[in-house]
């Protein structure tokens, strides 16, 4: 799908800021940069719009020399979301999505269909939200129209560069979640920049790690825990703390037992109440006898705040989870099927103990690592 041969980027001033990398992604795929400030990721990523031209090598797409592209014609193929989001104040949000597929000649009612099956994909309603401008929608839901613009023409690549680092953590992990649903329902190929390594190993098929404009290791999240290849790599996701064998270590070793629960009968106004004050994305539900039945999503509440009576309604089963003799490798093996990243730990008698999150999980394996260079590069 796209192939970097040996690309650089040198500046004017001399800086070299990307470092004759080559790699491969591959359709369909969800790739992660990341490294500290001044790495060459969000500039290895423009390069493949031609937002920042490569000074030498080749990048391909489908085996096609990107400069036998007119920039313009490149750039409407190619979705592309930023952290500034970047809508026209002065249009409405029907005319920002439609934007793209207006350039490239498409008729008023395609258009129109367009935008609101799209509103409808990131979760917007086009009768409320068509018509409305950015300045009348939140950071999140801004983002959500970006993602949707990105989507316009139906492209097969989507470039998203630090796209929720501005955003609060609530509204961060449920673009997260919302951002991955749709790469696994689109079939798209994402290229997602990031400084978060807890983000980039929930969000990333493979994950390049990239430092002073060098590609250090491209791999799986699973293969950058077990077996970084670089030291550098093993610095920034941290060094191992599981250094024998992670079905050692039992998994109420590394859950947290800080816990928020809700009772079925709860209405989604005191959900959503709990949910802000505590800060939470997600509420585990149990009985009258603390005995796990489910999970809620803050965002489902949030998202069905005025059709349900009460959380049970839109309440997911309560598996995967596991009981208290599992071991950690037993909780990363299940971690892929937990619909928000999180497995609940209970007891014999089934209640609930605390929780796993991904989180947990890294901060199990790994001890926090944080630089703190900046380069105006990036």
């Amino acid at each position: 799908m796209l192939k970097f041969e040996n690309v650089s980027k040198v500046y004017d001033d001399g800086f070299q800021a990307v470092k004759s990398i080559s790699f491969d992604i591959q359709e369909g795929e969800f790739l992660v940069l990341i490294g500290p400030s001044g790495s060459g990721k969000s500039t290895t990523m423009k390069m493949i719009n031609k937002m920042e031209p490569h000074t030498s090598g080749t990048i391909s797409i489908n085996g096609k020399d990107i400069n036998s592209y007119n920039p313009s014609e490149l750039r409407k193929d190619i979705g592309y979301v930023i952290q500034q989001i970047g809508l026209f104040p002065h249009y409405t949000i029907e005319k920002n999505i439609g934007i793209v597929p207006q350039m490239k000649g498409w008729n008023d009612k395609e258009i129109k269909a367009r935008v609101n099956e799209l509103l409808e994909l990131v979760g917007l309603d086009p009768e409320v939200y068509a018509t409305r401008y950015p300045k009348e929608l939140s950071g999140g839901q801004q983002q959500r129209v970006g993602i949707a613009r990105a989507l316009a023409a139906n492209p097969d690549i989507i470039l998203m560069d630090e796209p929720f680092s501005a955003l609060d953590p609530l509204t961060r992990e449920q673009l997260q979640a919302e951002v991955s649903a749709l790469h696994k329902k689109l079939n798209k190929t994402f290229v997602f920049v990031t400084h978060d390594m807890d983000e980039a190993l929930k969000m990333g098929d493979r994950i390049a790690i990239m430092k002073d404009g060098k590609l250090l290791q491209l791999d799986t999240p699973e293969k950058l825990l077990h077996e970084p290849a670089h030291g550098f790599v093993e610095e920034f996701i941290g060094k191992h703390r599981i250094t024998q064998n992670p079905e050692l270590m039992p998994v109420t070793e590394i859950m947290s037992e800080t816990v928020v629960t809700s009772l079925p009968q709860r209405s989604p106004e005191k959900a959503l109440s709990l949910i802000r004050q505590r800060k939470i994305t997600n509420l585990i539900v149990v009985d009258d006898d603390k005995k796990l039945v489910g999970i809620v999503s803050a965002y489902d509440v949030i998202k069905k705040l005025d059709v349900i009576k009460t959380v049970e309604e839109i309440m997911l089963s309560r598996e995967p989870f596991l009981p208290e003799t599992a071991t950690a490798r037993d909780a990363i093996v299940m971690m892929d099927e937990a619909p928000f990243g999180i497995i609940p730990i209970v007891d014999a008698q089934q209640r609930v103990l605390g929780v796993v999150t991904r989180g947990s999980l890294l901060s199990a394996m790994s001890s926090p690592w944080t630089d703190t260079e900046e380069n105006d590069h990036e």
